[in-house]
Parts: C-alpha cells; structure tokens; sequence
C-alpha cells in the first residue's frame, strides 16, 4: 500500500475505492476507527464461516465494538469489546460459544495485537 499526504491526512488507492484516513474525523477515517473495524470485521467474518461449517448458519450479525483507550498513555487503545447479536435457526449457546473462540484463534487482526489490546467477546442469540 501507498499513501499519499493531503492537506487534512493521508490517501491511498485501493482496487475498491480510495481511502482517506486522517486524524479528524471531517477528512477522513480516523486510525484507531480502521484498527477496531478491522478487528471486528475480520473477527465477525471467521465467525460466520465456523457456524456455517458447524452447520449453524446464520441469518444476520451485528458486531459491537466498545473501545477503552488510554489517555495518559498517548490515547492507545487498551480493550476492544466484540458483541456479536447472531440471528438466525437452531443456535446451541454452547456451540456458538466454542465458534466464536475458534473465530478469535485464527482471526489475524486479533492476533496481531495479541498481547498489547486485549480483545473480548460476548455474544446474543435471536432466533
């Protein structure tokens, strides 16, 4: 990836569109918002793929993200919560339980920042 310096950030020039990121939220995605999105989304997309291959497929996720950051320690992220709300036929809790820690192992966001952010999950089921 290249990025180029604009007036307000940086941007960069992907096969889906362009990115802008900056640290105001007016110019673009700030850093911290694509870092937690992208844990999420990596996480969120594993854990639909072990359900299906659990034979629990699901209807429709939602994922959320609550972050706690450090202010005195240049505003780093410490915790990223995940909530998953899983709709969908013939849920086991139990099952579920073990696919969502099957989908944080081998997530590699997650993985990435193992040991500096500590990532948590939960989960709800609607059918």
């Amino acid at each position: 990836m290249k990025f180029a310096a604009k007036e307000n950030g940086f941007v960069t020039h992907l096969s889906y569109g362009d990115l802008h990121v900056s640290g105001d939220e007016a110019y673009g995605f700030c850093p911290y918002q694509l870092l937690v999105s992208s844990i999420a989304v990596c996480s969120g997309g594993l854990l639909r793929t072990v359900l299906d291959k659990m034979r629990m497929p699901c209807t429709d996720m939602k994922i959320t993200a609550d972050v706690t950051r450090n202010e005195a320690e240049a505003n780093r992220i410490e915790k990223i919560h995940l909530h998953y709300i899983i709709t969908g036929e013939n849920l086991k809790a139990e099952r579920v339980q073990k696919a969502v820690e099957a989908a944080s192992k081998n997530c590699p966001m997650v993985q990435s920042v193992k040991g500096s952010i500590v990532v948590t999950e939960s989960f709800e089921l609607l059918s």
